[in-house]
């Protein structure tokens, strides 16, 4: 036997374990599988779902088990898409609406539904003009985050069998047609002349009671002071009657007397007066205030 002989013979026996090693390495390749964090890999093994492989370092059986679906489980966000509802009071709205969705369950979404966004799409616009259709305009308008949670909460319970969670949903705009637009527009206007109306209403009225108010103190203050000048005058006039009582007549007379002189004096203080004439009584009621005053001192 040559060397070519033994090299021949050498090479004939390693073959089995060169195809032995590769279809190691190949059973090794198709059985470890690394699936990236963002993905979820459904397996089949003769068609029938087997698995569902998570992030990570995962262990199939070669030969028998394939990734039949590489299924993103980021969100999503679906095209904003606008559609027609009518109101509760008959007026024709278009409603825009973006909806964020991600697959919780790849195995239901893969088996149960072909086209999920458009599956959702349609599902939303049911959802919308229903719900829509139980709202007046101006509800619509009013209490859109009420409807947000609404709708966002119906779409969640018809989407569950689907293995799919909505994160979000958004009515980003409420579309009227320009005949209604115009409506709305007069009857703003028309409310607005009417809060202005009542706003000056209630001013003039506010300024009534303050003026009705004011004059009501100031009657009341005329009243003190008539009070307080009618109990001067009383006092003066027990002091006058208690001097009557004490020193007869002539007090009372002084009085008089007193008061005669304090006008004329007054009248000789006027401006303008060149010529006074006193009556005959006045000069009387000087000797008197006087012979009086004698008699006191």
């Amino acid at each position: 036997m040559n060397v070519e002989d033994v090299i021949a013979t050498g090479g004939q026996e390693g073959l089995p374990l060169l195809f032995l090693a590769a279809f190691l390495l190949v059973a090794i390749w198709l059985g470890v599988r690394i699936v990236p964090q963002s993905q979820k890999h459904v397996v089949e093994r003769f068609g029938r779902l087997r698995a569902v492989l998570g992030p990570g370092i995962n262990f199939v059986i070669p030969f028998l088990d394939k990734v039949a679906h590489k299924i993103s489980i980021l969100e999503r966000q679906l095209p904003t898409a606008s559609q027609d509802a009518i109101t509760r009071d008959n007026v024709l709205v278009q409603v825009d609406t973006s909806v964020f969705y991600r697959i919780t369950e790849p195995e239901k979404t893969v088996y149960r539904i072909r086209d999920v966004d458009a599956a959702i799409a349609t599902t939303v616009a049911g959802i919308v003009r229903a719900n829509i259709g139980q709202m007046d305009l101006d509800e619509v308008q009013a209490n859109r985050g009420q409807l947000i949670q609404t709708i966002k909460l119906n779409v969640m319970d018809a989407v569950d069998d689907w293995g799919i969670e909505v994160t979000r949903a958004e009515i980003l705009d409420v579309n009227l047609d320009q005949a209604t637009r115009d409506a709305m527009l007069q009857q703003l206007n028309a409310e607005r002349e009417r809060r202005a109306q009542v706003t000056r209403a209630e001013g003039s009225k506010r300024a009534v009671e303050l003026n009705a108010d004011a004059e009501l103190y100031a009657a009341e203050q005329a009243a003190k002071a008539r009070r307080v000048q009618a109990d001067a005058e009383a006092y003066a006039t027990g002091v006058v009657a208690k001097a009557i009582a004490e020193h007869g007549v002539e007090a009372a007379q002084y009085q008089v007397a007193l008061k005669q002189v304090e006008a004329l004096n007054a009248l000789g203080a006027g401006s303008g007066k060149q010529t006074i004439v006193v009556p005959a009584q006045a000069l009387e009621a000087f000797g008197d205030a006087f012979r009086m005053l004698k008699g006191r001192s």
